[in-house]
């Protein structure tokens, strides 16, 4: 069933337009499930480049978990476009996806997105759906809740399944993602603080260090040293919060039964700033969520690309890089730089 509300979803309506476009050749793409809203079925994609096989390294993108924050989805579908445009006639591209795979899910919440709600169509949050509790004590509401979907961070009932959209999510990445010798995500989302943050797990614990907090350290290194003027933040995210039902905590806990290793990584783009240069666009509920001035929307949607290639790079070459972060000294230095 096609959706008639393609119109009012530019951004799925972009996705669609990719995936029918003259990249054939390179780009697959299935649909994850289908989510019922009024008298349609909203799609939820999945788009893939590169080789195939399924233990290469995998970079996987991820927007749109919450309606509200366009952005996020802007971001990722642009880096896809460029990529492709980079197809047609740029070699090192060409060669690169031989040697690594990247998927894309540049949606996950669409009905969030048509209504203009960080929820889904059902009132659940889906970054606190999974079925995984905080081990220490979470702010009220904000931590996630099962009180009621008319409030903000409703978890969903208790003992229930995963909405469709977490579950559709979750099975890709068990399915897709973990059978790759070296995986990371990039989730992208908007609206906490003025500075730009990349977080990794855990939303659940301040006190407990991921077991491969030495490899995340030597990625933030080897990003701090690539790009020493960029202004990117880069913690656990148990730093500024603790939630029940974390997505990420529960595929990265799923992860450590496979041996292989799978990175996690939040990007949330501070935006907070865009408030406070634009203060007149807290008027509308988005506008605290998305940049409205268009030349700050532009800003943002190049000043991103930078960390979405660096990922991809470090995915490809981390063979050449990840025994160094197993130096005893790096556990050290991760350990005071975050939990002393």
């Amino acid at each position: 069933m096609v959706p008639t509300t393609l119109a009012q979803i530019p951004e799925l309506k972009q996705i669609e337009t990719i995936i029918k476009g003259r990249n054939k050749t390179h780009l697959s793409s299935k649909v994850l499930c289908y989510v019922p809203f009024q008298d349609n079925l909203l799609p939820i994609y999945a788009l893939t480049l590169g080789n195939q096989v399924q233990d290469v390294p995998c970079i996987t993108y991820v927007a749109g978990v919450h309606g509200l924050e366009r952005i996020g989805t802007q971001v990722v579908v642009t880096f896809l476009e460029g990529l492709l445009e980079r197809l047609e006639w740029d070699q090192v591209t060409v060669d690169l996806l031989q040697r690594v795979r990247i998927h894309i899910l540049p949606l996950i919440n669409p009905i969030g997105m048509y209504n203009n709600t960080r929820a889904n169509g059902q009132g659940v949050d889906l970054m606190r759906n999974a079925p995984i509790d905080s081990q220490e004590k979470t702010i009220w509401l904000g931590g996630g809740h099962r009180i009621s979907p008319s409030l903000p961070w409703y978890r969903g009932k208790a003992g229930m399944p995963m909405q469709p959209e977490a579950q559709a999510l979750c099975d890709f990445i068990i399915r897709e993602v973990f059978p790759a010798s070296f995986s990371i995500v990039l989730d992208c989302h908007s609206g906490f603080g003025f500075r730009n943050q990349i977080w990794f797990p855990y939303a659940r614990s301040r006190l407990e260090p991921i077991k491969h907090i030495k490899e995340v350290y030597y990625l933030r290194k080897l990003f701090m040293h690539t790009y020493p003027h960029q202004e990117y933040l880069f913690e656990p995210q148990a730093k500024h919060y603790l939630v029940h039902g974390d997505l990420w905590d529960y595929l990265y806990l799923e992860s450590l039964e496979r041996g292989n290793i799978f990175l996690p990584l939040t990007l949330e783009m501070g935006s907070w700033r865009w408030v406070r240069k634009n203060p007149l666009q807290i008027r509308q509920l988005l506008g605290l969520f998305h940049p409205m001035k268009p030349h700050r929307h532009r800003r943002v949607l190049r000043s991103h690309l930078i960390l979405l290639d660096f990922l991809l790079h470090a995915t490809l070459s981390y063979q050449n890089w990840i025994h160094k972060s197993r130096e005893p000294e790096i556990e050290k230095m991760a350990l005071s730089l975050w939990y002393s």
